[in-house]
C-alpha cells in the first residue's frame, strides 16, 4: 500500500515515517484491497492530531486521532482505522453469509447439454457497490439490479483485470 505522509508544524523524520508505515501496514490484514492512504500531522494548541485516510475501492474510510504526543496520536488512529476496516469486513461477510444460491435442476434444452440453472436474489445497487461485492465474494461477475435504471444488469472482471458492465437491451422487432 502506497502512504502519503504530510506534516504541518513538524519535521518528518525517518524514523516517524517507518513507524507510520508500520502502523498503517497492520491495516493490509483487514482489508487487502486498499489502494493507497493518506496520513496528515499537525499540531494544534499543544495537542497533536493525527489524521488517517484509507482508500479503497468504492469506499473511503477516515479517521483522526488526538493525544499529547504525536506517536500516541498516530497509535490511536492506527487503531481506529484497524478497527473500522475490521468492522466493515465483518460486515461483508455477514451480508454474504444470507445470500445463499439455491441450485435448481432443470431439464436440458438438448439432449446433448446438461446443466444447472441457479436462481439467486438480486440486490439493487450502483455498478460500485457491484464491482466490491464481486471482489469480495471472489466471483468473475455478479448480475444484481441497477438502482438508477431499475434493470438487471451483469458486471464482470475481463482477461486484463479491468471491470466490465453488460447491459441488456432488447432487438426491436420489425
Amino acid at each position: 500500500m502506497e502512504i502519503q505522509l504530510t506534516a504541518k508544524q513538524l519535521k518528518i523524520t525517518p524514523a516517524l515515517r517507518d513507524y507510520v508505515q508500520q502502523k498503517m501496514g497492520k491495516a493490509q490484514k483487514y482489508f487487502d484491497h486498499i489502494v493507497w492512504g493518506q496520513v496528515f500531522l499537525f499540531v494544534e494548541k499543544r495537542a497533536h492530531k493525527a489524521e488517517v485516510i484509507v482508500h479503497a475501492p468504492g469506499q473511503t474510510f477516515r479517521v483522526i486521532a488526538t493525544a499529547a504526543d504525536l506517536y500516541s496520536a498516530i497509535d490511536l488512529a492506527s487503531d481506529k482505522i484497524d478497527a473500522q476496516l475490521k468492522k466493515h469486513k465483518e460486515r461483508v461477510k455477514v451480508r454474504h453469509k444470507s445470500k445463499v444460491s439455491e441450485i435448481v435442476p432443470e431439464a436440458p434444452v438438448s439432449e446433448n447439454a446438461s446443466f444447472s440453472v441457479v436462481r439467486q436474489l438480486v440486490s439493487a445497487m450502483t455498478p460500485q457497490r457491484a464491482v466490491e461485492e464481486m471482489e469480495s465474494s471472489g466471483h468473475q461477475f455478479l448480475a444484481y439490479l441497477d438502482r438508477d435504471t431499475d434493470q438487471i444488469q451483469v458486471v464482470f472482471r475481463r482477461s486484463d483485470e479491468s471491470f466490465g458492465i453488460i447491459h441488456p437491451v432488447r432487438k426491436n422487432k420489425r
